[in-house]
């Protein structure tokens, strides 16, 4: 079975998405990377129950690098995520596994979210080893190295198949820092939908954002895989994740349809590439117009990245 996770950004998109992917994923800002809302703790537990009357799952990001203070912090947000019935959380700082060992009464199933070192097999065995349920696959890998690494893994590994991938992230906070230093006063979030471009390629995009987890940085194009979806499946790539963290409200709902869509035809191999096509079109059409969409680096030769 094909499984689709999708972030939220609201309680109202939530209830429109749970028909059609499988689990929602969420969090809140002080813990989680990159997410399109911060939920406050009632939003949280209002969509584990909106997850649960569905029959669907509830995911939330505790996937930060989390600093001392923040580490002071995840006992009581672990306990938290247990009451009010989170299916599992994803996480990337070893820390939070060492407080989950040596407290049996704050474990939570976990997805390993190691962002871009989760590169290989071994590496995702040996979290296997240490209590994860699932892996975040690094966006950089391509599918040459995912089909070596698929014939190794124990555990499922979730593919990002459509949004925004973060090529850099900084504690620091560079942005401010700029802007302190040009004397400048500016909205420093992602509403401001500020961009990086390169000297010599003025075509370039890179979006940047600060928030409480620092500098993010994206690449110039979001990732559609919509036309590799069989080839995924075939390799046992079947943990799908949409990102709407730049396409927000109902289109993305809309896009999340049509990957829907594309799972069912596949299950019932009624699927075509020129059916993949067509809804690849039709994302283009949805996605936000300023924003440019490739496969990343799907179908790049591995002997080619340096």
């Amino acid at each position: 079975m094909i499984e689709i996770i999708a972030t939220v950004d609201s309680i109202e998109q939530a209830q429109a998405l749970l028909p059609l992917v499988d689990t929602i994923f969420f969090g809140e800002e002080n813990f989680g990377l990159r997410l399109p809302y911060s939920f406050s703790r009632q939003e949280q537990k209002q969509l584990v129950d909106l997850a649960h009357q569905a029959h669907k799952k509830a995911m939330v990001a505790v996937n930060g690098l989390m600093h001392l203070s923040q580490m002071q912090e995840i006992p009581a947000y672990l306990q938290f995520l247990r009451e009010i019935g989170v299916d599992k959380i994803s996480l990337g700082d070893p820390g939070i596994i060492y407080v989950m060992q040596q407290n049996s009464a704050l474990q939570l199933p976990f997805i390993y979210d190691g962002e871009t070192l989760v590169t290989n097999a071994r590496q995702i065995n040996f979290w296997a080893k240490k209590g994860a349920i699932g892996a975040v696959l690094a966006r950089e890998v391509p599918f040459a190295e995912m089909k070596l690494l698929a014939q190794q893994v124990k555990l499922p590994v979730e593919v990002l198949v459509y949004g925004a991938t973060c090529i850099h992230q900084s504690k620091r906070t560079l942005l401010e820092n700029y802007f302190n230093y040009t004397k400048q006063k500016e909205e420093k979030n992602k509403s401001r939908q500020l961009f990086l471009s390169e000297p010599q390629h003025p075509e370039t995009h890179y979006s940047i954002f600060e928030d409480v987890q620092g500098t993010h940085i994206f690449a110039n194009d979001d990732l559609c895989l919509m036309n590799e979806l069989t080839q995924l499946v075939d390799s046992h790539y079947r943990t799908w994740k949409l990102d709407g963290i730049f396409s927000p409200g109902e289109n993305f709902v809309k896009i999340a349809a049509l990957y829907n869509d594309a799972r069912q035809k596949i299950e019932k191999n009624e699927w075509s590439e020129e059916k993949a096509q067509q809804a690849y079109q039709k994302i283009r059409q949805l996605h936000p117009q300023n924003r440019t969409l490739s496969s990343g680096f799907y179908a790049i030769d591995p002997a080619e990245i340096k």
